[in-house]
């Protein structure tokens, strides 16, 4: 059996992708995106439903006998990829990959089983209650337990404000599921408008244990590191695309502005890092999804992720002109996205000193 990662896509793949970009060209135009983002609501419920409920989509990591779809990461990362072409303001990687993967680590506990069938049929939204820039194995903020109920404030949890049910570490080692009505969430200053962050506080909430916080975290937090990958990889190919596009229309001296040569060298240089990125990107898909060298590829795929899409949305924000610096044109919500992405579940330089663990090439 080969252990080499397949990087291609099937032809059950690029269908699933034509089915979501279609419903995304449909129901996520940039304009609304923008208007939604000047709302104190930048969440889209309505697509959510449609993504998550009309197309199964939720319930893509769950097994089919727990009520979910039986598909892998690698169908997940290519959800991700269109989510991240459109900076749709959705739950999907928190509820329906990270919120996910924390229930399947809790295998075994009834109530936990209850919710992963629940989050994947998309009859609730989940979110996990550790702060977005925490990476796999880092450590993070856990509430205090005592007597069923729990205590604390985690700040910095992503989609939070849409969450029906909150997943809390507590300080006795376990994780625990609380409604999110028993929580006090309010809004915190985003860089990012499409995915916005909360803090959680929890005054005697009652919460139900169901599994060991330590492993369902670092899980949770390592399969959306290694999908985060897809969305950038998404954001990227979209402004690269753009970009082209934009500079073969745009004339300065009565010919296209992409027929410079100083320009043709920018966007050369561009498409190769985006073609690496895809690379990376499904090398993690693929590892998450067949449990081979998982852990290396993860962190190589965000090492390389997180500046590659800064540095793609950079590009497209400057070779627009002056109209990349207008609010009304929908670059800056990618270029804050991927400035927001670059940070969340760890830096490119946390995923290096990593990676340089992992394979025994410390810094002297």
């Amino acid at each position: 059996m080969s252990t080499q990662p397949d990087l291609l896509y099937s032809e059950e793949e690029e269908a699933l992708r034509g089915a979501v970009r279609d419903l995304l060209t449909d129901h996520c135009d940039a304009a609304g995106v923008l208007a939604r983002a000047e709302t104190d609501t930048p969440h889209d419920l309505s697509l959510w439903k449609e993504l998550a409920d009309g197309m199964g989509l939720a319930g893509l990591l769950v097994p089919e006998d727990r009520g979910g779809q039986g598909a892998t990461h690698r169908e997940a990362a290519v959800v991700l990829e269109e989510l991240g072409r459109a900076v749709a303001p959705v739950p999907y990687l928190t509820s329906a990959v990270v919120a996910t993967e924390a229930l399947l680590a809790c295998d075994g506990d009834t109530v936990g089983q209850e919710l992963l069938g629940d989050l994947a049929s998309a009859r609730k939204t989940g979110a996990l209650a550790v702060g977005l820039h925490t990476a796999a194995g880092g450590a993070f903020t856990s509430v205090r337990a005592e007597n069923g109920t729990l205590s604390g404030t985690v700040t910095g949890v992503a989609d939070a404000a849409v969450a029906d049910v909150l997943l809390v570490p507590a300080d006795d080692g376990g994780l625990y599921a609380v409604d999110a009505d028993a929580a006090a969430i309010t809004p915190q200053t985003s860089l990012d408008l499409t995915r916005p962050l909360a803090e959680v506080r929890l005054d005697a909430a009652p919460g139900r244990r169901i599994g060991d916080a330590g492993p369902a975290v670092r899980r949770a937090l390592r399969a959306g590191a290694g999908l985060l990958a897809s969305e950038q990889l998404g954001l990227a190919d979209w402004t690269l695309t753009e970009t082209v596009r934009y500079l073969k229309d745009r004339k300065q001296f009565n010919r296209p502005v992409g027929g410079f040569q100083a320009l043709k060298h920018r966007l050369a240089r561009l498409w190769l890092e985006v073609v690496n990125l895809r690379a990376a990107a499904r090398a993690a898909a693929d590892a998450l999804a067949t449990g081979a060298d998982t852990d290396v590829s993860v962190a190589v795929a965000q090492a390389y992720a997180a500046p590659a899409a800064v540095h793609a949305a950079e590009e497209a924000l400057q070779l627009h002109g002056g109209i990349g610096m207008t609010w009304e044109h929908p670059v800056h919500l990618y270029l804050k996205r991927a400035k927001a992405d670059s940070i969340a579940y760890g830096t490119a330089g946390a995923h290096r000193a990593a990676l340089a663990e992992l394979v025994d090439l410390r810094a002297p």
